[in-house]
Protein backbone atom coordinates (compact mmCIF):
# COMPACT_ATOMS: atom_id res chain seq x y z
CA UNK A 1 0.00 0.00 0.00
CA UNK A 2 1.34 3.45 -0.89
CA UNK A 3 2.58 5.84 1.77
CA UNK A 4 -0.31 8.26 1.24
CA UNK A 5 -2.90 5.63 2.00
CA UNK A 6 -1.02 4.44 5.08
CA UNK A 7 -0.98 7.99 6.47
CA UNK A 8 -4.66 8.18 5.86
CA UNK A 9 -5.32 4.90 7.60
CA UNK A 10 -7.66 3.64 4.90
CA UNK A 11 -8.65 0.00 5.09
CA UNK A 12 -9.32 -1.68 1.78
CA UNK A 13 -12.76 -1.43 0.27
CA UNK A 14 -12.92 -4.59 -1.82
CA UNK A 15 -15.30 -5.39 -4.64
CA UNK A 16 -17.85 -7.77 -3.24
CA UNK A 17 -17.50 -6.55 0.33
CA UNK A 18 -20.63 -7.20 2.35
CA UNK A 19 -19.97 -4.55 4.98
CA UNK A 20 -17.88 -1.47 5.54
CA UNK A 21 -14.51 -2.38 7.01
CA UNK A 22 -12.53 -0.18 9.41
CA UNK A 23 -12.73 3.07 7.48
CA UNK A 24 -11.56 6.36 9.01
CA UNK A 25 -14.23 8.64 10.35
CA UNK A 26 -13.35 11.33 7.83
CA UNK A 27 -11.30 11.71 4.64
CA UNK A 28 -8.20 13.77 5.19
CA UNK A 29 -4.88 14.50 3.51
CA UNK A 30 -3.91 14.54 -0.15
CA UNK A 31 -5.17 11.06 -1.10
CA UNK A 32 -8.34 10.99 -3.16
CA UNK A 33 -10.47 7.86 -2.62
CA UNK A 34 -12.52 6.91 -5.67
CA UNK A 35 -15.41 4.47 -5.70
CA UNK A 36 -15.20 3.94 -9.46
CA UNK A 37 -15.11 0.34 -10.63
CA UNK A 38 -11.94 -1.20 -12.00
CA UNK A 39 -11.62 -2.97 -15.36
CA UNK A 40 -10.89 -6.68 -15.68
CA UNK A 41 -7.21 -5.74 -16.09
CA UNK A 42 -5.16 -2.58 -16.61
CA UNK A 43 -4.22 -2.97 -20.29
CA UNK A 44 -6.15 -0.34 -22.32
CA UNK A 45 -5.52 -2.31 -25.49
CA UNK A 46 -7.16 -5.44 -24.07
CA UNK A 47 -10.15 -3.96 -22.26
CA UNK A 48 -12.40 -1.17 -23.48
CA UNK A 49 -15.38 -0.39 -21.25
CA UNK A 50 -16.57 2.14 -18.67
CA UNK A 51 -14.35 0.91 -15.80
CA UNK A 52 -11.31 1.20 -18.10
CA UNK A 53 -11.98 4.94 -18.48
CA UNK A 54 -10.43 5.58 -15.05
CA UNK A 55 -7.18 4.03 -16.29
CA UNK A 56 -7.29 5.48 -19.82
CA UNK A 57 -8.01 9.06 -18.81
CA UNK A 58 -5.54 9.21 -15.93
CA UNK A 59 -2.66 6.82 -16.67
CA UNK A 60 -2.49 7.26 -20.44
CA UNK A 61 -2.66 9.99 -23.06
CA UNK A 62 -4.07 9.98 -26.59
CA UNK A 63 -3.28 11.83 -29.80
CA UNK A 64 -6.50 13.80 -29.38
CA UNK A 65 -8.91 13.77 -26.45
CA UNK A 66 -12.55 14.58 -25.77
CA UNK A 67 -13.00 17.38 -23.25
CA UNK A 68 -15.85 19.60 -22.02
CA UNK A 69 -19.63 19.26 -22.10
CA UNK A 70 -20.87 18.94 -24.81
CA UNK A 71 -17.76 16.96 -25.85
CA UNK A 72 -15.17 18.57 -28.10
CA UNK A 73 -12.23 16.73 -29.63
CA UNK A 74 -9.05 18.68 -28.81
CA UNK A 75 -5.31 18.26 -29.53
CA UNK A 76 -3.52 16.30 -26.82
CA UNK A 77 -0.25 14.47 -27.53
CA UNK A 78 -0.60 15.68 -31.11
CA UNK A 79 -0.57 19.42 -31.66
CA UNK A 80 -2.07 19.21 -35.15
CA UNK A 81 -3.05 16.94 -38.01
CA UNK A 82 -3.79 17.05 -41.73
CA UNK A 83 -5.88 14.79 -43.96
CA UNK A 84 -5.80 14.21 -47.71
CA UNK A 85 -8.76 15.21 -49.87
CA UNK A 86 -9.78 11.58 -50.34
CA UNK A 87 -9.80 10.98 -46.55
CA UNK A 88 -7.23 8.17 -46.73
CA UNK A 89 -3.97 9.73 -45.55
CA UNK A 90 -3.76 11.26 -42.08
CA UNK A 91 -0.61 12.94 -40.71
CA UNK A 92 -0.24 13.81 -37.02
CA UNK A 93 2.48 16.00 -35.52
CA UNK A 94 3.38 15.37 -31.87
CA UNK A 95 4.29 17.94 -29.26
CA UNK A 96 8.01 17.88 -28.43
CA UNK A 97 9.41 17.04 -25.00
CA UNK A 98 6.72 14.64 -23.76
CA UNK A 99 7.94 12.10 -21.19
CA UNK A 100 6.59 8.72 -20.15
CA UNK A 101 6.36 7.86 -16.46
CA UNK A 102 9.83 6.27 -16.57
CA UNK A 103 11.31 9.51 -17.91
CA UNK A 104 11.90 8.27 -21.47
CA UNK A 105 10.80 10.38 -24.43
CA UNK A 106 7.48 9.76 -26.17
CA UNK A 107 8.12 9.73 -29.92
CA UNK A 108 6.40 8.80 -33.15
CA UNK A 109 7.77 5.26 -32.77
CA UNK A 110 5.70 4.81 -29.61
CA UNK A 111 2.55 5.90 -31.43
CA UNK A 112 3.30 3.45 -34.23
CA UNK A 113 3.96 0.66 -31.71
CA UNK A 114 0.72 1.45 -29.88
CA UNK A 115 -1.40 1.15 -33.01
CA UNK A 116 0.48 -1.95 -34.18
CA UNK A 117 -0.18 -3.48 -30.75
CA UNK A 118 -3.90 -2.67 -30.87
CA UNK A 119 -4.21 -4.12 -34.36
CA UNK A 120 -2.12 -7.15 -33.38
CA UNK A 121 -4.11 -7.97 -30.25
CA UNK A 122 -7.40 -7.54 -32.14
CA UNK A 123 -9.24 -6.92 -28.88
CA UNK A 124 -11.86 -4.42 -27.73
CA UNK A 125 -10.60 -1.02 -29.00
CA UNK A 126 -9.34 -2.56 -32.25
CA UNK A 127 -12.85 -2.97 -33.65
CA UNK A 128 -13.03 0.60 -34.92
CA UNK A 129 -9.80 0.22 -36.93
CA UNK A 130 -9.36 -3.39 -38.08
CA UNK A 131 -11.60 -3.03 -41.18
CA UNK A 132 -9.67 -0.04 -42.55
CA UNK A 133 -6.13 0.02 -41.15
CA UNK A 134 -3.23 -2.40 -41.65
CA UNK A 135 -0.18 -2.30 -39.34
CA UNK A 136 2.22 -1.62 -42.21
CA UNK A 137 0.23 1.52 -43.04
CA UNK A 138 0.97 3.15 -39.68
CA UNK A 139 4.46 4.64 -39.97
CA UNK A 140 6.74 7.23 -38.40
CA UNK A 141 7.65 9.82 -41.02
CA UNK A 142 9.89 11.67 -38.57
CA UNK A 143 10.75 11.66 -34.84
CA UNK A 144 7.50 13.50 -34.07
CA UNK A 145 5.30 12.75 -37.09
CA UNK A 146 3.04 9.76 -37.75
CA UNK A 147 1.20 8.79 -40.91
CA UNK A 148 -1.91 6.62 -41.19
CA UNK A 149 -2.97 5.40 -44.64
CA UNK A 150 -6.43 3.88 -44.58
CA UNK A 151 -7.32 1.05 -46.95
CA UNK A 152 -10.66 2.72 -47.68
CA UNK A 153 -12.46 5.88 -46.58
CA UNK A 154 -13.62 5.68 -42.96
CA UNK A 155 -15.57 8.68 -41.75
CA UNK A 156 -15.35 7.90 -37.98
CA UNK A 157 -11.53 7.60 -38.05
CA UNK A 158 -10.77 10.95 -36.44
CA UNK A 159 -13.65 10.64 -33.96
CA UNK A 160 -12.23 7.26 -32.86
CA UNK A 161 -8.58 8.40 -32.51
CA UNK A 162 -9.06 9.26 -28.79
CA UNK A 163 -9.92 5.66 -27.89
CA UNK A 164 -6.32 4.51 -28.44
CA UNK A 165 -3.98 4.98 -25.50
CA UNK A 166 -0.33 5.57 -26.40
CA UNK A 167 1.96 3.17 -24.54
CA UNK A 168 5.69 3.06 -23.82
CA UNK A 169 7.19 0.37 -26.03
CA UNK A 170 10.45 0.35 -24.05
CA UNK A 171 8.54 -0.61 -20.89
CA UNK A 172 6.51 -3.36 -22.58
CA UNK A 173 8.88 -5.06 -25.03
CA UNK A 174 11.12 -6.73 -22.37
CA UNK A 175 7.99 -8.53 -21.15
CA UNK A 176 6.77 -9.82 -24.53
CA UNK A 177 6.55 -13.61 -24.79
CA UNK A 178 5.78 -15.62 -27.91
CA UNK A 179 4.28 -12.66 -29.73
CA UNK A 180 1.81 -11.80 -26.96
CA UNK A 181 2.61 -8.05 -27.07
CA UNK A 182 3.40 -8.16 -23.34
CA UNK A 183 -0.27 -8.37 -22.47
CA UNK A 184 0.27 -10.46 -19.32
CA UNK A 185 2.64 -7.84 -17.92
CA UNK A 186 0.60 -4.77 -18.87
CA UNK A 187 -2.52 -6.35 -17.38
CA UNK A 188 -1.16 -5.45 -13.93
CA UNK A 189 1.27 -2.61 -14.66
CA UNK A 190 1.35 0.80 -16.30
CA UNK A 191 3.25 2.09 -19.34
CA UNK A 192 1.79 5.52 -19.89
CA UNK A 193 2.55 9.22 -19.91
CA UNK A 194 -0.68 10.39 -18.26
CA UNK A 195 -1.21 12.72 -15.32
CA UNK A 196 -1.05 9.76 -12.89
CA UNK A 197 1.04 6.61 -12.80
CA UNK A 198 0.22 3.11 -11.61
CA UNK A 199 1.63 1.84 -8.30
CA UNK A 200 1.84 -1.85 -9.33
CA UNK A 201 2.25 -3.26 -5.81
CA UNK A 202 -1.19 -1.92 -4.85
CA UNK A 203 -3.11 -3.51 -7.71
CA UNK A 204 -5.62 -6.22 -6.88
CA UNK A 205 -7.85 -7.15 -9.85
CA UNK A 206 -11.30 -5.56 -9.50
CA UNK A 207 -10.50 -4.60 -5.88
CA UNK A 208 -7.86 -1.90 -5.55
CA UNK A 209 -5.43 0.32 -7.43
CA UNK A 210 -3.33 3.29 -6.33
CA UNK A 211 -2.10 6.05 -8.61
CA UNK A 212 0.59 8.64 -7.91
CA UNK A 213 0.83 12.03 -9.59
CA UNK A 214 3.11 12.39 -12.62
CA UNK A 215 4.68 15.75 -11.89
CA UNK A 216 6.29 15.89 -15.34
CA UNK A 217 3.03 15.51 -17.27
CA UNK A 218 3.30 17.42 -20.54
CA UNK A 219 0.25 19.58 -19.76
CA UNK A 220 1.94 20.88 -16.63
CA UNK A 221 0.01 21.83 -13.51
CA UNK A 222 -0.36 25.60 -13.87
CA UNK A 223 -4.11 25.17 -14.25
CA UNK A 224 -4.36 23.31 -10.92
CA UNK A 225 -2.10 24.65 -8.17
CA UNK A 226 -3.27 22.08 -5.63
CA UNK A 227 -3.75 18.80 -7.53
CA UNK A 228 -4.51 15.46 -5.97
CA UNK A 229 -1.20 13.75 -5.23
CA UNK A 230 -2.49 10.21 -4.76
CA UNK A 231 -5.58 8.38 -5.96
CA UNK A 232 -6.87 5.23 -4.28
CA UNK A 233 -9.46 3.42 -6.40
CA UNK A 234 -11.61 1.26 -4.12
CA UNK A 235 -14.70 -0.23 -5.82
CA UNK A 236 -17.43 -1.58 -3.59
CA UNK A 237 -20.13 -3.98 -4.71
CA UNK A 238 -22.79 -3.03 -2.20
CA UNK A 239 -24.73 0.22 -2.61
CA UNK A 240 -25.17 0.54 1.16
CA UNK A 241 -21.40 0.26 1.61
CA UNK A 242 -20.71 2.97 -0.98
CA UNK A 243 -23.26 5.36 0.50
CA UNK A 244 -22.06 4.82 4.07
CA UNK A 245 -18.45 5.39 3.02
CA UNK A 246 -19.42 8.60 1.21
CA UNK A 247 -21.46 9.92 4.13
CA UNK A 248 -18.87 9.15 6.80
CA UNK A 249 -16.25 10.95 4.68
CA UNK A 250 -14.19 7.87 3.78
CA UNK A 251 -14.97 8.04 0.06
CA UNK A 252 -14.45 11.11 -2.10
CA UNK A 253 -16.82 10.03 -4.84
CA UNK A 254 -18.96 7.06 -5.76
CA UNK A 255 -19.23 5.43 -9.15
CA UNK A 256 -21.70 6.95 -11.60
CA UNK A 257 -24.47 4.40 -11.04
CA UNK A 258 -25.89 5.92 -7.87
CA UNK A 259 -29.49 4.73 -7.26
CA UNK A 260 -32.04 7.53 -7.55
CA UNK A 261 -33.50 6.72 -4.15
CA UNK A 262 -30.24 7.81 -2.51
CA UNK A 263 -30.17 11.34 -3.98
CA UNK A 264 -32.18 13.11 -1.27
CA UNK A 265 -30.34 11.32 1.53
CA UNK A 266 -26.93 12.40 0.22
CA UNK A 267 -27.98 15.96 -0.57
CA UNK A 268 -29.40 16.32 2.95
CA UNK A 269 -26.03 15.48 4.50
CA UNK A 270 -23.38 18.04 5.39
CA UNK A 271 -20.62 15.88 3.90
CA UNK A 272 -21.55 15.22 0.28
CA UNK A 273 -23.84 16.10 -2.62
CA UNK A 274 -25.04 14.52 -5.86
CA UNK A 275 -23.86 15.75 -9.25
CA UNK A 276 -26.39 15.23 -12.04
CA UNK A 277 -25.16 15.14 -15.63
CA UNK A 278 -27.00 14.26 -18.81
CA UNK A 279 -24.92 11.72 -20.69
CA UNK A 280 -25.12 9.98 -24.05
CA UNK A 281 -25.35 6.56 -22.43
CA UNK A 282 -28.05 4.16 -23.51
CA UNK A 283 -29.57 1.35 -21.40
CA UNK A 284 -30.31 -1.87 -23.27
CA UNK A 285 -31.60 -5.35 -22.58
CA UNK A 286 -29.91 -7.68 -25.05
CA UNK A 287 -31.54 -10.76 -26.62
CA UNK A 288 -29.57 -13.64 -28.22
CA UNK A 289 -30.96 -13.53 -31.77
CA UNK A 290 -29.35 -16.82 -32.81
CA UNK A 291 -30.77 -18.87 -29.92
CA UNK A 292 -34.36 -19.98 -29.46
CA UNK A 293 -36.73 -18.51 -28.58
CA UNK A 294 -35.17 -15.18 -29.67
CA UNK A 295 -34.54 -16.40 -33.21
CA UNK A 296 -38.25 -15.61 -33.70
CA UNK A 297 -39.03 -11.93 -34.30
CA UNK A 298 -42.45 -12.13 -32.65
CA UNK A 299 -40.91 -13.47 -29.44
CA UNK A 300 -38.54 -10.50 -29.43
CA UNK A 301 -41.41 -8.08 -30.00
CA UNK A 302 -43.42 -9.73 -27.22
CA UNK A 303 -40.55 -9.18 -24.80
CA UNK A 304 -40.16 -5.57 -25.99
CA UNK A 305 -43.83 -4.90 -25.26
CA UNK A 306 -43.56 -6.51 -21.81
CA UNK A 307 -40.97 -4.04 -20.49
CA UNK A 308 -42.49 -1.22 -18.43
CA UNK A 309 -40.33 1.61 -19.77
CA UNK A 310 -41.92 4.60 -18.07
CA UNK A 311 -42.59 2.69 -14.86
CA UNK A 312 -38.88 1.89 -14.67
CA UNK A 313 -37.81 5.46 -15.51
CA UNK A 314 -40.26 7.18 -13.15
CA UNK A 315 -40.61 4.75 -10.26
CA UNK A 316 -37.14 3.20 -10.03
CA UNK A 317 -34.99 5.97 -11.55
CA UNK A 318 -37.00 8.82 -10.06
CA UNK A 319 -37.34 10.38 -13.51
CA UNK A 320 -33.55 10.71 -13.89
CA UNK A 321 -33.52 9.43 -17.49
CA UNK A 322 -35.28 10.05 -20.79
CA UNK A 323 -37.09 7.41 -22.82
CA UNK A 324 -35.04 6.49 -25.88
CA UNK A 325 -36.59 3.91 -28.26
CA UNK A 326 -33.52 3.80 -30.52
CA UNK A 327 -30.22 1.85 -30.47
CA UNK A 328 -28.28 5.10 -29.94
CA UNK A 329 -28.88 8.46 -28.24
CA UNK A 330 -31.87 10.08 -29.90
CA UNK A 331 -30.22 13.52 -29.66
CA UNK A 332 -27.31 12.53 -31.94
CA UNK A 333 -27.28 13.21 -35.66
CA UNK A 334 -28.33 10.15 -37.64
CA UNK A 335 -31.18 9.33 -35.28
CA UNK A 336 -34.51 9.18 -37.17
CA UNK A 337 -37.28 11.33 -35.72
CA UNK A 338 -40.12 9.19 -37.09
CA UNK A 339 -39.34 5.96 -35.19
CA UNK A 340 -41.50 5.44 -32.11
CA UNK A 341 -40.20 2.03 -31.07
CA UNK A 342 -42.11 -0.20 -28.66
CA UNK A 343 -44.20 0.66 -25.62
CA UNK A 344 -45.37 -1.25 -22.57
CA UNK A 345 -48.48 -3.16 -23.56
CA UNK A 346 -49.01 -6.64 -22.11
CA UNK A 347 -52.05 -7.29 -24.33
CA UNK A 348 -49.94 -6.67 -27.42
CA UNK A 349 -47.13 -8.77 -25.91
CA UNK A 350 -49.56 -11.69 -25.64
CA UNK A 351 -50.59 -11.18 -29.27
CA UNK A 352 -46.99 -11.34 -30.44
CA UNK A 353 -46.41 -14.41 -28.28
CA UNK A 354 -49.45 -16.14 -29.80
CA UNK A 355 -48.09 -15.43 -33.29
CA UNK A 356 -44.73 -16.86 -32.30
CA UNK A 357 -46.35 -20.02 -30.94
CA UNK A 358 -48.39 -20.40 -34.14
CA UNK A 359 -45.13 -20.16 -36.09
CA UNK A 360 -43.67 -22.97 -34.00
CA UNK A 361 -41.32 -20.89 -31.85
CA UNK A 362 -39.15 -23.17 -29.72
CA UNK A 363 -38.12 -23.17 -26.05
CA UNK A 364 -40.78 -20.79 -24.78
CA UNK A 365 -41.54 -23.06 -21.84
CA UNK A 366 -38.00 -23.22 -20.48
CA UNK A 367 -36.65 -20.65 -18.00
CA UNK A 368 -35.13 -17.72 -19.90
CA UNK A 369 -31.94 -16.49 -18.23
CA UNK A 370 -31.33 -12.75 -17.85
CA UNK A 371 -27.84 -11.94 -16.59
CA UNK A 372 -27.46 -8.77 -14.53
CA UNK A 373 -24.55 -6.87 -13.06
CA UNK A 374 -25.02 -7.87 -9.45
CA UNK A 375 -22.90 -4.95 -8.27
CA UNK A 376 -25.34 -2.54 -9.91
CA UNK A 377 -28.70 -2.14 -8.19
CA UNK A 378 -30.32 -0.57 -11.23
CA UNK A 379 -29.72 -3.56 -13.50
CA UNK A 380 -31.05 -5.89 -10.79
CA UNK A 381 -34.17 -3.74 -10.27
CA UNK A 382 -34.84 -3.65 -14.02
CA UNK A 383 -34.60 -7.43 -14.20
CA UNK A 384 -36.90 -7.97 -11.22
CA UNK A 385 -39.53 -5.62 -12.66
CA UNK A 386 -39.25 -7.34 -16.05
CA UNK A 387 -39.51 -10.76 -14.41
CA UNK A 388 -42.83 -9.82 -12.82
CA UNK A 389 -44.34 -8.52 -16.06
CA UNK A 390 -43.16 -11.47 -18.14
CA UNK A 391 -44.81 -13.82 -15.66
CA UNK A 392 -48.11 -12.13 -16.60
CA UNK A 393 -47.74 -13.42 -20.16
CA UNK A 394 -46.54 -16.88 -19.13
CA UNK A 395 -42.78 -16.42 -19.46
CA UNK A 396 -40.49 -17.76 -16.74
CA UNK A 397 -37.58 -15.32 -16.46
CA UNK A 398 -34.65 -16.41 -14.31
CA UNK A 399 -32.50 -13.53 -13.04
CA UNK A 400 -28.84 -14.58 -12.90
CA UNK A 401 -26.40 -12.46 -10.84
CA UNK A 402 -23.18 -11.90 -12.76
CA UNK A 403 -20.35 -9.38 -13.11
CA UNK A 404 -19.52 -7.04 -15.97
CA UNK A 405 -16.06 -8.59 -16.40
CA UNK A 406 -17.43 -12.12 -16.61
CA UNK A 407 -20.27 -11.24 -18.95
CA UNK A 408 -18.07 -9.39 -21.44
CA UNK A 409 -15.57 -12.25 -21.42
CA UNK A 410 -18.37 -14.65 -22.41
CA UNK A 411 -19.56 -12.63 -25.41
CA UNK A 412 -16.83 -13.91 -27.74
CA UNK A 413 -18.87 -16.94 -28.82
CA UNK A 414 -22.61 -17.46 -29.34
CA UNK A 415 -22.40 -20.61 -27.22
CA UNK A 416 -21.26 -18.71 -24.11
CA UNK A 417 -23.45 -15.63 -24.58
CA UNK A 418 -26.47 -15.75 -22.23
CA UNK A 419 -30.08 -15.66 -23.40
CA UNK A 420 -30.37 -12.05 -22.26
CA UNK A 421 -28.25 -9.54 -20.43
CA UNK A 422 -28.50 -5.94 -19.25
CA UNK A 423 -25.94 -3.24 -19.93
CA UNK A 424 -25.26 0.33 -21.00
CA UNK A 425 -23.46 1.63 -24.07
CA UNK A 426 -21.48 4.72 -23.11
CA UNK A 427 -19.91 7.41 -25.26
CA UNK A 428 -16.45 6.13 -26.13
CA UNK A 429 -16.34 8.39 -29.17
CA UNK A 430 -18.97 10.77 -30.53
CA UNK A 431 -20.27 9.20 -33.71
CA UNK A 432 -23.17 6.84 -34.57
CA UNK A 433 -20.47 4.23 -35.20
CA UNK A 434 -19.92 4.07 -31.42
CA UNK A 435 -23.45 2.75 -30.99
CA UNK A 436 -25.41 1.42 -33.95
CA UNK A 437 -22.36 0.87 -36.19
CA UNK A 438 -20.51 -1.44 -33.82
CA UNK A 439 -23.61 -3.00 -32.27
CA UNK A 440 -25.47 -4.20 -35.36
CA UNK A 441 -22.93 -4.72 -38.15
CA UNK A 442 -22.40 -8.49 -38.12
CA UNK A 443 -18.66 -8.13 -38.76
CA UNK A 444 -18.35 -7.19 -35.08
CA UNK A 445 -19.81 -10.44 -33.78
CA UNK A 446 -17.69 -11.67 -30.89
CA UNK A 447 -17.45 -8.27 -29.21
CA UNK A 448 -19.63 -7.27 -26.29
CA UNK A 449 -21.19 -4.46 -28.29
CA UNK A 450 -22.46 -6.88 -30.94
CA UNK A 451 -23.49 -9.54 -28.44
CA UNK A 452 -27.09 -9.95 -29.58
CA UNK A 453 -25.69 -11.85 -32.60
CA UNK A 454 -28.07 -9.98 -34.90
CA UNK A 455 -27.59 -10.13 -38.65
CA UNK A 456 -29.42 -8.33 -41.45
CA UNK A 457 -27.55 -7.98 -44.78
CA UNK A 458 -29.40 -4.74 -45.60
CA UNK A 459 -28.35 -3.24 -42.27
CA UNK A 460 -24.76 -4.42 -42.79
CA UNK A 461 -24.67 -2.73 -46.20
CA UNK A 462 -26.09 0.56 -44.90
CA UNK A 463 -23.72 0.72 -41.93
CA UNK A 464 -20.69 -0.08 -44.07
CA UNK A 465 -21.67 2.55 -46.62
CA UNK A 466 -22.21 5.10 -43.82
CA UNK A 467 -18.74 4.61 -42.36
CA UNK A 468 -17.17 4.82 -45.84
CA UNK A 469 -18.96 8.07 -46.68
CA UNK A 470 -17.09 11.18 -45.53
CA UNK A 471 -19.78 13.89 -45.51
CA UNK A 472 -21.98 13.89 -42.40
CA UNK A 473 -25.00 15.12 -44.33
CA UNK A 474 -24.69 12.04 -46.56
CA UNK A 475 -24.01 9.64 -43.67
CA UNK A 476 -27.00 10.72 -41.57
CA UNK A 477 -29.77 9.32 -43.83
CA UNK A 478 -27.91 6.01 -44.09
CA UNK A 479 -27.88 5.63 -40.29
CA UNK A 480 -31.51 6.71 -40.15
CA UNK A 481 -32.55 3.99 -42.58
CA UNK A 482 -30.42 1.36 -40.81
CA UNK A 483 -32.03 2.26 -37.48
CA UNK A 484 -35.53 1.98 -38.97
CA UNK A 485 -34.70 -1.56 -40.09
CA UNK A 486 -33.09 -2.47 -36.76
CA UNK A 487 -36.03 -1.26 -34.69
CA UNK A 488 -38.42 -3.14 -37.01
CA UNK A 489 -36.37 -6.32 -36.40
CA UNK A 490 -36.38 -5.68 -32.64
CA UNK A 491 -33.04 -7.39 -31.87
CA UNK A 492 -32.87 -5.83 -28.40
CA UNK A 493 -34.93 -3.80 -25.94
CA UNK A 494 -33.99 -0.12 -26.02
CA UNK A 495 -34.92 1.62 -22.78
CA UNK A 496 -33.45 5.05 -22.05
CA UNK A 497 -30.74 7.68 -22.41
CA UNK A 498 -29.09 8.29 -19.05
CA UNK A 499 -28.76 10.99 -16.50
CA UNK A 500 -25.63 10.24 -14.50
CA UNK A 501 -25.88 10.47 -10.72
CA UNK A 502 -22.65 10.57 -8.72
CA UNK A 503 -22.19 11.18 -5.01
CA UNK A 504 -19.26 13.55 -4.34
CA UNK A 505 -17.62 14.65 -1.10
CA UNK A 506 -17.95 18.42 -0.55
CA UNK A 507 -14.17 18.76 -0.22
CA UNK A 508 -13.75 17.85 -3.91
CA UNK A 509 -13.21 20.89 -6.14
CA UNK A 510 -12.54 21.44 -9.83
CA UNK A 511 -14.36 18.45 -11.32
CA UNK A 512 -14.84 18.78 -15.07
CA UNK A 513 -17.49 16.68 -16.73
CA UNK A 514 -17.38 15.20 -20.22
CA UNK A 515 -19.77 12.49 -21.36
CA UNK A 516 -16.74 10.68 -22.82
CA UNK A 517 -15.10 9.31 -19.68
CA UNK A 518 -18.06 10.41 -17.56
CA UNK A 519 -16.06 12.91 -15.53
CA UNK A 520 -13.37 10.50 -14.31
CA UNK A 521 -10.37 12.66 -15.30
CA UNK A 522 -8.42 13.52 -12.13
CA UNK A 523 -5.96 16.15 -13.34
CA UNK A 524 -8.46 18.97 -12.75
CA UNK A 525 -9.39 17.88 -9.20
CA UNK A 526 -8.20 19.41 -5.93
CA UNK A 527 -9.24 18.55 -2.38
Amino acid sequence: MSAGITRRGLAALSAGALALRALPARAVGDTFVSGWGLPANLDPHQVFDVPMQTVMFNVYDNLYRYENDPPQIVPWLAKSHTVSADGLTWDFELRPGIKFHDGSALTADDVVYSFHRVLGLKLAPAGAFLPILKPENVTATGPLTVRFVLSKPYAPFFAAIPIISIVNQRAIKPHEKDGDWGKSWLASNGAGSGAYKVVPATYRPLESLDLDIHDAHFMGWDDNKNPVRKVAVRPTAETSTRILALLNGSLDWTDTNLPADQVDKINASKVAHVEKNTVMRTFIVRMHNQRAPFDNINVRKAFACAFNYMGFINDILGGYATRDPLPMPDNLWGAPKDVKGYSYDLAKAKEYLAKAQAEGAQQLKRPIELHVQSENDQSVQAAQMFQSDLAEIGINLKVVPDTWANMTANMSTPQNTPDMWVHWVSTYFVDPENWVGQMYDSQFHGTWKASSWYENPKVDALLRKARATLAQEERAPLYEEAIRLIVADCPDIFVYNSMQLQGINNRVKGRRFCTVGQGCEMRWISI
